[in-house]
């Protein structure tokens, strides 16, 4: 979950001479990002270093970063023009530093680890979209899907249908699994996700169906609605840590895998802690096939890294 970051000093230093488009648009830079945490950590897969709001520019939905905040729109979406008006676009070309990137990481890699790539549920990424950045309640955003449910329902089809198309092409390029992120979509409860998102996502799913490599379905706060992810797709649910593993599991279904859960803020604590932590997770998961441990959500930037190596060590001792 995020392996690559602020938490990692080989990452800082690059970020003191780049920007994060710089390193995302750049493939040389991102393989190199990529492959930090390979280097340092005993992970059993490598995660494309990317941004999940790259489709947005070549749709006309123009963004930057900035420092200490995250994410910021220069355009948000505000009305059923701006959305007719979002363009149609190839990944294979408008991305096309995203899939060197993934040829020139494999092979790097060589067979070593697999390397999973990901994109941007249409939830999330229409959140982004309007609200120009993160938001603590998402007010403009429902104020769209409750005040004019055509115009987004629209929008979270061409959001779909980027995604699956982007997600098919970094397969073509050779990723060996592939995640979509609903950071945001705990926001909602499980009638809203019914009608306005899971139809949606559904489709990214249904498209890569027949891609031939494991899919990976993962939201933030989704407690409430985790039946509702499973129906929306994906062969591994992820698990926030706000919800026990097996509780969790069990509301998935025994026939889905699961990726989670261990809390991130743990990591900043005492070792001993962390250790009885993941402890837990591994006892709640019973051994069962099907679970991949992982944190919940990304490694925060201010975490040891010393404290990220022995958890993993850790888990593969106990595994």
């Amino acid at each position: 979950m995020r392996q690559a970051g602020r938490y990692m000093s080989e990452y800082r230093a690059l970020r003191e001479r780049y920007s994060l488009l710089e390193l995302c648009r750049t493939p040389e830079l991102a393989t190199e990002v990529t492959l930090q945490p390979v280097r340092r950590l005993e992970i059993d897969a490598a995660i494309l270093f990317s941004d999940l709001l790259l489709p947005l520019e070549p749709m006309g939905i123009r963004f930057d970063f900035i420092r200490g905040e995250g994410p910021a729109i220069e355009n948000p979406i505000q009305t059923e023009a701006d959305i007719d008006g979002l363009r149609r676009f190839n990944p294979r070309d408008a991305l096309a530093h995203v899939l060197e990137a993934i040829r020139q990481i494999q092979i790097e890699l060589a067979g070593r680890l697999p390397l999973i790539g990901f994109g941007g549920a249409p939830f999330t990424l229409a959140s982004y979209a309007i609200e120009g950045g993160h938001s603590n309640n998402f007010a403009k955003t429902k104020a769209l899907m409750y005040g004019v449910p055509a115009a987004w329902h629209r929008l979270c089809e061409r959001l779909a249908d980027v995604t699956a198309d982007y997600l098919t092409a970094q397969i073509e390029a050779g990723v060996d699994a592939v995640q979509v992120f609903d950071s945001w979509v705990g926001a909602l409860n499980a009638r809203d996700y019914r009608e306005f998102v899971l139809p949606h996502t559904r489709r990214i799913f249904d498209v890569l169906a027949t891609s031939g490599v494991p899919t990976i379905h993962f939201g933030v706060g989704t407690g409430a609605i985790l039946p509702e992810l499973r129906e929306a797709g994906g062969d591994v649910i992820g698990i926030d840590w706000r919800t026990p593993l097996d509780d969790a599991w069990e509301r998935v279904g025994t026939d889905r895998a699961v990726q989670g859960n261990l809390d991130p803020t743990l990591l900043l604590g005492p070792t001993d802690r962390m250790f009885a932590a993941a402890d837990d997770v591994l006892a709640r998961a019973a051994g069962r096939p099907g679970h991949i441990f992982n944190l919940g959500h990304g490694i925060l930037p201010s975490t040891p890294v010393e404290h990220v190596q022995a958890l993993a060590r850790y888990v593969h001792r106990r595994t």
